[in-house]
């Protein structure tokens, strides 16, 4: 990847990428977060507006829109090869993280030691997760209809449980309809402003940023085969009915319908992993996604756990932890192929709307529905961390006041002070926390 004209060269974007997966904790919230805070605030490779807009392509894509996002960013600044090293960097430490899991869990059955180290991380998240609704709702909520959109996409998520393309679909129509651009919108910066691959890009837009009708037929023939290869491989060696093919063919198909994040796929993933597929048992599930919650990269990485164990438990003629670790990275490559693709399709034609007016107000009600949608993430990472039980109340389900784990919330809060208070960095506070969450654990109080 030679250095283009915006001045940053491959080995800072790869350098800097590897710090963003480090730090990728949170599920996409914090990701977001940790994204935002870096590329736009410290590094301002990437103006506000050019990042928002990038957000909401990926927002309205099946898959992960964090790694996505990524990906696109990755992409502007070095061709097609920069976004396959940023969307990879970004869910390496995760796939390496989840791959020592689950061999330990499959060799032990138990990670008690492990699983503390990741306890501070899981509460220091919340203060990530809220930094980015503060900082995303201040540039995004420009206007009392935007504030409206906002508060009206929480409340239908958090309280209605509506489904998140719903909202989306509902905020574009409104900004598309009824909304305004706002002054100094999605489109494109003056050169000097803000962000270094928007001002390269006024003085010349890029050859792989212009869309292409021949290079978009390349890009589908070689990303669909690449797709599917793990699949027609396993049948043709292995024949059919055997886990790997299974593995490959259920990740694929999920990978086009997991919208709205990996929320809302994850009750059908676990209801056929576990009674249609049988390759792990209820209890195992939710041991899957603490593991996925509490390491870096996607939650949707949880599908490493499921490929695993499925691999480990029909493992054929090879050892069970060989099969595993197959079943697990098959598992990896089917969720996340499509994921780069849909990038490199779609991205050109995305830049190339950047400046219409209407889009831009769809988008910057799309923009405001996702901080809604982020603090309703934030509430709920919070309720689920710092409450062990809950109950309902008519449709609503609340935390349990005496259920409350003081251990999580003295990190919860100790985080919070050292980033709204003293603007402690991420990885300072990160690395606080799991030093407190080993503590408490060898004390006994976690």
């Amino acid at each position: 990847m030679s250095s283009p004209s915006h001045g940053v060269s491959a080995r800072e974007a790869f350098l800097t990428w590897g710090r963003i997966a480090l730090l990728s904790f949170g599920g996409p919230a914090g990701q977001i977060a940790v994204m935002h805070r870096i590329l736009v605030d410290e590094k301002k490779w990437i103006s506000e507006r050019r990042f928002l807009h990038a957000l909401n392509y990926c927002m309205l894509l099946p898959g992960p829109e964090a790694q996505q996002l990524a990906v696109y960013i990755g992409w502007l600044m070095h061709r097609i090869r920069g976004g396959i090293v940023s969307g990879t960097l970004f869910i390496l430490p995760g796939l390496v993280s989840l791959g020592v899991l689950s061999w330990l869990y499959a060799a032990y059955g138990q990670i008690g030691v492990v699983a503390s180290l990741f306890f501070g991380l899981k509460a220091a998240v919340l203060a990530i997760v809220l930094d980015a609704v503060v900082r995303i709702g201040k540039r995004a909520l420009k206007s009392r209809a935007l504030v409206g959109v906002a508060a009206a996409a929480f409340v239908a998520i958090f309280v209605f449980a509506v489904p998140f393309p719903l909202i989306i679909v509902a905020a574009g129509a409104f900004g598309w309809f009824w909304g305004r651009p706002q002054a100094g919108g999605h489109g494109a910066v003056k050169d000097g402003e803000e962000g270094m691959i928007d001002a390269a890009f006024v003085r010349a837009t890029p050859e792989h940023v212009k869309p292409s009708l021949s290079r978009l037929a390349l890009i589908a023939i070689v990303g669909v085969a690449l797709w599917f290869a793990p699949l027609a491989v396993s049948l043709l060696i292995l024949g059919p009915g055997n886990a790997f093919a299974a593995v490959a063919a259920f990740n694929a198909k999920m990978a086009v319908f997991t919208f709205g994040g990996a929320y809302a796929v994850l009750s059908y993933m676990a209801q056929q992993a576990v009674e249609y597929y049988h390759w792990l048992k209820p209890d195992e599930m939710l041991v899957g996604l603490g593991f996925a919650e509490t390491t870096p990269g996607p939650l949707i990485s949880v599908v490493q756990f499921v490929g695993f164990l499925a691999g480990h438990r029909s493992p054929g003629a090879l050892n069970p932890m060989v099969a595993g670790t197959l079943g697990g990275l098959i598992a990896m490559w089917t969720t996340f192929v499509p994921s780069f693709l849909w990038i490199f399709l779609g991205g050109p034609y995305v830049e190339a709307l950047i400046g219409n007016r209407r889009l831009n107000a769809a988008l910057s009600a799309v923009t405001a529905a996702v901080v809604g949608v982020i603090l309703n993430l934030a509430i709920w990472l919070a309720l689920h961390t710092l409450f062990s039980r809950m109950t309902e109340v008519w449709w609503l389900k609340l935390p349990e006041p005496a259920s409350v784990n003081w251990a999580a919330m003295a990190i919860a809060v100790a985080a919070a002070v050292a980033v709204f208070r003293f603007s402690v960095g991420i990885l300072p506070v990160l690395a606080g926390s799991c030093v407190a969450g080993i503590a408490f654990y060898f004390s006994g109080v976690q």
